[in-house]
């Protein structure tokens, strides 16, 4: 138990620093609050960005522009991961999240304005800040492991990703009742999902604002602060240095991970469409690969935390490989097989981004951690949006098998450079053990 007390930090936290039970009584708040938020927030995330391109061609007459949606919830969705980040450093999650979830739904009444209004310019400006709950919608995983232990991490991020499940699945089923609902009050039907992104991202953003008082972070930074004067020892500064290794692996891990699943998922659809699959067949398997993206999450948290990071990092890279490969040589005609192919996309994504971010969590001292984790999701949604952007242009010039045998040998990249890393948990377990003694 620690008793020293430092002037840095308000009075309400220095319960928490003189009591672990404390500390996991908080810790386990902060989950139940991260798992409502999340609810909201992947409503929010999914209802708008199901009808976004419609909404677009539908307001300009043509559907040449109509991926501009996506590029500008993407650009948007960049940028706030940075700004999030920023203010969660500053003055903590609460505000940084909620400040993020209510930008967003700022965002979708803007978008539902525009479409009344018919203005243009107002729908694009709008998107570009509703991709702020977007950005903020992955940012919350972070929440819960601010303070996790070691081996509460990555299920603490699977909880958050599990969470985001429910409300992403409802969305686009209400896609239809929300437009009927709109068009009663003289709404666009399009802008209909919109409305309900609005309340859903603002409903999120009061659920963190309201009941995240006691900030998990300002309370992990003052017992980091505490434990540092206790041993006279910084050990964090010691430590980021030897941690530098893990940022630049977590970072390669969530970049490619989102790299190779976006390019083959964007472009499967298409290549459906032109060996005779309809809509229906299309929606089965986006569905599969989506439920593969997330469903699984709490089986991979607790396998990250038990098997290890770095073991789980290589299986993403290798099943990633195997998605490639499968959905290269599937028949035109096996519909079962492709799904196979999807599912296993969405499952190697799935654990590269959870051991990915438990690894950066890992990495990074409480001081600069959640300024890097905004500066990392920047590069995971620029890396999103590139592999959706440039999928088009190698299938054009060359094949959907060859994308996707690229993009499988690209995910093996992750070993080397996960193998690399080995030895830095080692080093951390060492200055461990000398500042307890």
């Amino acid at each position: 138990m620690l008793t020293t007390k430092t002037d840095n930090h308000p009075s309400w936290v220095q319960p928490y620093i003189d009591s672990k039970e404390k500390q996991q009584a908080l810790y386990k708040r902060t989950l139940l609050i991260v798992v409502f938020s999340q609810i909201f927030g992947g409503a929010g995330l999914a209802s708008g960005i199901t009808v976004g391109a419609l909404l677009a061609k539908d307001m300009l007459g043509t559907d040449s522009f109509s991926g501009l949606p996506v590029a500008l919830l993407t650009l948007g969705s960049a940028g706030s991961a940075l700004l999030v980040g920023h203010l969660s450093d500053r003055y903590g999650r609460r505000f940084g999240l909620a400040a993020g979830f209510l930008a967003g739904g700022l965002g979708a009444i803007g978008v539902v304005l525009a479409a009344v209004t018919n203005n243009i310019i107002l729908l694009f400006a709008s998107l570009l800040i509703y991709g702020a709950g977007t950005a903020t919608n992955l940012q919350a995983r972070y929440a819960g492991t601010d303070l996790a232990n070691v081996k509460q991490r990555a299920t603490a991020i699977s909880i958050a990703l599990v969470s985001t499940t429910f409300g992403a699945v409802a969305g686009p089923n209400l896609v239809g009742p929300m437009g009927e609902f709109a068009e009663s009050i003289g709404v666009p039907t399009l802008a209909g999902p919109f409305l309900l992104g609005a309340a859903a991202f603002i409903m999120a953003g009061s659920i963190v604002f309201l009941f995240l008082k006691h900030d998990p972070l300002i309370v992990a930074k003052a017992i980091a602060k505490t434990e540092s004067d206790h041993n006279r020892i910084n050990k964090e500064t010691a430590v980021t240095a030897i941690n530098k290794k893990g940022i630049i692996a977590a970072a390669t891990i969530m970049v490619l991970t989102q790299l190779v699943m976006v390019s083959i998922m964007t472009m499967t659809p298409i290549h459906m469409g032109h060996h005779g699959h309809g809509l229906h067949e299309v929606g089965l398997i986006i569905g599969f690969h989506i439920g593969a993206m997330y469903l699984p999450s709490l089986v991979t948290g607790v396998l990250v935390d038990k098997v290890g990071r770095t073991t789980m990092a290589i299986a993403a890279g290798s099943i990633l490989l195997a998605a490639g490969l499968m959905a290269a040589f599937a028949p035109t005609d096996s519909m079962l097989v492709l799904t196979l192919a999807l599912i296993l996309l969405g499952l190697g994504w799935n654990i590269g981004l959870i051991s990915g971010t438990t690894i950066l969590v890992d990495a990074t001292s409480l001081s600069t951690r959640a300024k890097t984790q905004g500066k990392i999701d920047v590069l995971v949604a620029l890396s999103g949006a590139s592999g959706g952007v440039f999928s088009g242009v190698v299938v054009a010039y060359s094949s959907y098998a060859a994308l996707s045998i690229a993009g499988g040998l690209l995910s093996l990249l992750l070993i080397p450079v996960v193998m690399r890393s080995l030895k830095k948990p080692l080093v951390e377990e060492s200055l461990t053990k000398t500042i307890g003694s």
